[in-house]
């Protein structure tokens, strides 16, 4: 079998990394070999040419996002994965309260427990993480540091269709999977931080969006390079930022603004998922897990009746130009991941072999 990859281009369901927009890959690909006379790989990030990506990225996430005045937009690296550490290392005082809908909010859980005696005030998880709570069955603990939520749990399928309303203790938000996707009133958050790998760009840069008094907290003696504040008085130049992602991320927040911004992408998200949720509620051959309140736009998850028939289902997809379909090893079945730059047609392909596929299964 020839390792080459393929010319053609495939309807990519992967859930992250995941699909970018052509037409911004293929700008990034001119920056790749020529910016300034050399590679965006090789440019410095103290040079002139650095800070107008820099500042332009910025300006894209606050006009995109709606970001209010009085906070600050950061590009980090580490991943989601080093702001469910630095969240409660600068954040969390006596204690914290975390909502838990899925993996990754656990995980977040786990890591808070380094700095203190985080409160789970909520889980799902006696049900298979199957539903994300209503804004009335979270209660914020008064004088807790901050409420975490993930808002969309990649894995189990879930999304939040409204928050809770913390009062006045923080809320804070990992929106890795569902940032831009539609929109959201960044005022009611204290912070918002995301991998750009899902909506925005490629792997390697985390948006951080942080109200400037929680930018400025310190509820203990850390270094430097884990300090929200160290960024913040910075502007991302701390030490030296990923660069090319950056760049990536640029170009795809100007695809999304071309598009007709967050608005315009929750329509067409909203379309791509109802065709594929119309098929599986049409279905009696596919099981969706999820409560229908809680159906993610981002990451459609469903079942077969076998695993048998779930990885032919999985090969034949691939046959036809549909990668990235198998589900998350620790829930089997099957993943749609249908991010911003997801096309419509790519939905309506699967809805047709889903289709084909149950009736000629054995």
């Amino acid at each position: 079998m020839s390792n080459t990859p393929s010319k053609e281009r495939v309807f990519n369901f992967n859930a992250g990394p995941a699909v970018l927009p052509l037409e911004a890959v293929e700008e990034i690909r001119e920056g790749f070999m020529n910016f300034g006379g050399m590679s965006v790989l090789e440019i410095s990030h103290r040079g002139k040419e650095f800070k107008a990506v820099l500042d332009e990225t910025t300006a894209l996430v606050r006009e995109l996002m709606g970001v209010p005045e009085g906070y600050h937009v950061l590009f980090m690296q580490g991943g989601a994965s080093q702001q469910f550490a630095m969240v409660p290392m600068n954040l969390m005082d006596k204690g914290a309260d975390y909502v838990s809908t899925g993996t990754w909010a656990k995980k977040a859980i786990s890591e808070a427990k380094f700095f203190g005696s985080p409160a789970t005030v909520y889980s799902s998880q006696e049900t298979k993480f199957n539903r994300c709570p209503r804004p009335d069955e979270v209660k914020a603990t008064p004088g807790a540091s901050y409420l975490h939520v993930t808002s969309n749990n990649t894995i189990e399928g879930t999304q939040y269709r409204a928050f809770p309303d913390a009062g006045s203790v923080p809320l804070v938000a990992d929106m890795s999977s569902d940032i831009l996707s539609c929109p959201v009133d960044v005022s009611r958050f204290g912070m918002i931080y995301a991998g750009a790998q899902k909506n925005v760009g490629p792997a390697g840069v985390t948006i951080v969006v942080i109200r400037d008094d929680l930018a400025k907290k310190s509820c203990r003696e850390i270094p430097a390079i884990f300090r929200y504040s160290t960024h913040a008085e910075n502007a991302s130049l701390y030490n030296t930022p990923p660069v090319f992602p950056i760049y990536a991320t640029m170009m795809t927040l100007r695809w999304l603004k071309k598009q007709g911004g967050v608005k315009a992408m929750a329509k067409r998200n909203g379309e791509k998922a109802k065709l594929i949720y119309d098929a599986l509620d049409a279905s009696s051959f596919y099981k969706s897990p999820v409560e229908r309140e809680s159906r993610s736009l981002m990451n459609i998850v469903f079942t077969l009746p076998s695993d048998e028939l779930t990885e032919k289902f999985v090969a034949g997809a691939k046959e036809r130009g549909m990668v990235g379909l198998k589900g998350h090893r620790s829930v089997g079945g099957i993943r749609s991941s249908v991010y911003n730059a997801f096309p419509i047609e790519g939905a309506r392909a699967l809805v047709d072999y889903m289709k084909e596929f149950e009736r000629t299964a054995p």
